[in-house]
């Protein structure tokens, strides 16, 4: 499931039907294998042709709903796009791990990561930096990864990072420590965008969907 493309699709269109193309997250629509034979969520057509790999969706989102009518989302500075890119494979290791003597190690390895971003977030962009100025930027205040809208690179990080937040605290009673002020200024800008809580399954969903997944500790 790629929901960073539903997300693309929120900023470029009212809605994913009035796109140009058509896109399909997940579930398979009546005329699904009409349009692509053998061809899996998610992909994309447009003009009769039939686009699979989802770097190349988001390319193409970029090349033809383009500027000035639709909004730019790659980020202006490449950091952006290594943001967190660690996170979710430590929080897979921590979540699936059955082994107590291992927990407090995993955990340690996510919190790190976390801690990385948390640093990111809380640093001021070159955007924010007023070289005419004589006072220093202590702290960044912007509401996203590249500034102050969001980017493909949000629409990347931003589901994972909310899953991370959902399944570890339910699976493992582990929260993203409050003293992580940018990490959650940043999911707290975010859950104020319809384009994120419109495309994003419900806590209980989340659940329920890694009920198999998460691994008890036993001893």
């Amino acid at each position: 499931m790629d929901p960073h493309l539903i997300i693309d699709f929120g900023f470029k269109s009212d809605s994913a039907d009035r796109a140009e193309g058509r896109a399909w997250h997940e579930g398979k629509p009546a005329d699904l294998q009409n349009l692509a034979p053998g061809t899996h969520p998610p992909f994309i057509t447009y003009n009769g042709e039939v686009r699979t790999d989802v770097n190349k969706i988001e390319e193409f989102l970029e090349d033809v709903l383009a500027p000035p009518k639709y909004l730019k989302l790659s980020p202006k500075h490449p950091e952006s796009n290594t943001a967190g890119m660690d996170i979710f494979a430590k929080f897979s290791a921590f979540i699936k791990n059955s082994r107590p003597e291992a927990n407090e190690a995993l955990e340690r390895g996510l919190l790190k990561t976390l801690q990385k971003l948390d640093e990111y977030l809380n640093s001021p962009l070159p955007d924010e930096i007023d070289e005419n100025s004589m006072e220093d930027v202590p702290v960044s205040t912007r509401k996203f990864l590249d500034g102050n809208e969001m980017t493909l690179a949000d629409c990347n990080l931003l589901p994972k990072l909310h899953i991370v937040k959902v399944v570890a605290k339910k699976y493992r009673n582990f929260e993203i420590p409050k003293e992580m002020t940018g990490i959650w200024r940043y999911l707290t800008n975010a859950y104020s965008r319809d384009e994120f809580t419109n495309t994003c399954p419900g806590d209980k969903e989340i659940e329920i969907a890694y009920s198999d997944v998460a691994k008890r500790l036993t001893k």
